[in-house]
């Protein structure tokens, strides 16, 4: 994105956050520091019509917009008359986790720190040290932040640090941000993208959409990638890029 289009985006994001601001008379310092980081610190510059169709990784964009950043849920999947709820698909044939769905609220949140998850092994977990940090994250596909969820083996996959704790911890926190400043329900689902028969996803497509309002609403890719690193998808093995 040059610094004209950049530009722009915050300005048409200013005068977006002073309208909502100006209509409801003002609102929550919460709900304030929410819409203050509206504005994506990943560029989508990309945008998909579906994840099928998703192209393989540039080397720049780790995050694409999926549908124009729009959800797909349909009006029925959208429905808060069964009250908040959470499901995991069961582990596939190899191991695999699947789409996990969830109708938020902040009464789901934790209010205790996170339990020991050392003892789950997703597929593909070839652990390796990369400088001074290690290269994969036992990856929740719902955040504990939002739901509670600790040694789940149907909500942990193999993720890289990159995209664990940049895009996904960014994109969890505005949902969980959201749900702290509101007293309303928000729509979710997270699907880890394997191809074939490897045991390393892909990536991981998030959507989220909030019930009683529009003030949450995204659809996204994040490649499951490392800088610098090369992984081979189906067995978890990587080596360092020359």
């Amino acid at each position: 994105m040059n610094r004209r289009k950049k530009r722009l985006k915050q300005m048409i994001t200013g005068l977006f956050i002073t309208l909502v601001i100006t209509i409801s008379g003002g609102c929550s310092q919460q709900l304030t520091d929410w819409l203050d980081g509206v504005t994506d610190s990943h560029s989508l510059t990309r945008d998909v019509a579906n994840v099928e169709e998703f192209p393989a990784f540039d080397g720049e964009n780790a995050v694409l917009s999926v549908n124009e950043n729009r959800p797909t849920f349909t009006e029925e999947q959208l429905t808060i008359d069964q009250g908040t709820w959470q499901a995991f698909s069961n582990l596939d044939s190899l191991n695999r986790v699947g789409e996990a769905n969830a109708l938020l609220h902040k009464n789901m949140m934790p209010t205790e720190e996170r339990g020991d998850i050392q003892n789950v092994y997703p597929t593909g977990w070839h652990q390796k040290k990369i400088g001074d940090k290690w290269l994969y994250n036992r990856s929740h596909v719902i955040g504990h932040q939002l739901t509670g969820e600790d040694d789940n083996w149907q909500n942990l996959f193999t993720g890289t640090e990159q995209m664990n704790q940049g895009a996904m911890v960014e994109y969890e926190k505005k949902v969980a941000d959201y749900l702290r400043s509101t007293d309303n329900h928000v729509r979710y689902r997270v699907t880890p993208t394997f191809y074939g028969e490897e045991l390393v996803c892909r990536g991981v497509q998030m959507e989220a959409q909030s019930i009683e309002d529009d003030q949450l609403s995204f659809n996204i890719f994040i490649y499951n990638i490392e800088d610098g690193v090369s992984i081979d998808y189906a067995t978890g093995q990587s080596t360092l890029q020359k």
